[in-house]
């Protein structure tokens, strides 16, 4: 047997499979299937910001109501939401003997902060933050950006004593300083990276429409180049790695580049769970094949240290792309 002890964000997990947070983890049925596949931890799905908001703004849409009025069913509306997602998670955490993390979803301040007092009574082991927003204004400020980012996870990990881990967008010139901030904010860790919905034209009929929902193997690559920069600049930063995680082949580059776990989701709704446990057989297979004994061995050993940072960088670039003619 293997040693495939990982950390996520300072919880020890029996091996770096985890399960993303997605309609895969929206039940208590589906959460044990996919412990019983071999996920070492589970991301419960997220309720979104938007989500709660949507739900509100329907109901008193139908009708006239004072302020008074609004307020109340608003405030309802959002409590009962919550609960339904708050009792999945003490339900999730009685059947299942593996870290569960909590998700939260949002792109304000906002109350995400008693949200998440509140995840953590319920008895979730760690919290990932998912801080999706495009800034799509004109008058959009990238600093002030970073710093509503860096307020939103401050106001969480003072709120909560769980470890924070904070799932961000690669749309951003300068990540790795970003990821800094929140590491100084009280973040435990980080993954690597939050996807935006994909959109398409249809020419035809000459209307928006949704792109590729799914993910695929070469979808990899700058997840790859960021993990092996963050575990080089902050070695004591735990990375997970997300999109494009299809397998053990995905699974062990992201190890090799320094991951500390991967985040599994397309490749679960392409394959079923099963491919949980296929992938930890294909990196046990890879261990025995080259006579590594514990992950530990060999993760990070493809980082971006002083000797290879060249291959992440432009010098690579130009190697790559300077004799094509």
């Amino acid at each position: 047997m293997k040693e495939l002890t990982s950390n996520y964000a300072g919880l020890i997990l029996r091996n770096p499979v985890v399960a993303a947070s997605s309609g895969l983890t929206s039940s208590a049925a589906k959460v044990k299937a996919l412990v019983d596949a071999g996920c070492a931890a589970v991301v419960i799905k997220s309720l979104f910001e938007e989500q709660i908001d949507t739900l509100s703004q329907n109901v008193v849409s139908g009708g006239e109501y004072y302020p008074e009025a609004f307020d109340y069913v608003n405030h309802y509306i959002k409590g009962h939401e919550v609960q339904k997602h708050l009792d999945l998670i003490k339900q999730v955490k009685d059947e299942n003997e593996v870290p569960i993390i909590a998700s939260i979803n949002c792109y304000h301040k906002g109350d995400w902060a008693e949200f998440a007092k509140n995840m953590e009574a319920a008895g979730a082991d760690a919290i990932e933050v998912n801080i999706m927003r495009l800034e799509a204004s004109l008058t959009a400020d990238p600093a002030v950006v970073v710093e509503e980012y860096v307020n939103i996870v401050r106001s969480i990990t003072t709120a909560v004593s769980l470890p924070v881990q904070v799932k961000i967008s690669k749309e951003f010139s300068c990540p790795i300083a970003l990821i800094a901030r929140l590491k100084q904010a009280g973040a435990k860790g980080v993954t690597l990276f939050n996807r935006s919905y994909r959109m398409d034209i249809d020419v035809q009929r000459e209307e928006i429409t949704s792109g590729k929902v799914f993910t695929e193997p070469s979808d990899i690559s700058d997840t790859l180049r960021y993990t092996g920069i963050v575990a080089a600049e902050l070695s004591d930063f735990p990375v997970s790695a997300s999109t494009g995680i299809h397998g053990s082949v995905c699974a062990l580059k992201a190890l090799l580049a320094g991951a500390q776990t991967v985040q599994m989701c397309s490749a679960l709704y392409q394959n079923g769970v099963e491919q949980v446990t296929k992938t930890l057989e294909g990196i046990e297979a890879w261990m025995e094949n080259k006579q590594y004994r514990a992950i530990d061995e060999f993760r990070g050993k493809l980082k971006a240290t002083e000797t290879d940072h060249a291959l992440y960088s432009r010098m690579q670039f130009m190697r790559y792309f300077g004799n094509k003619e």
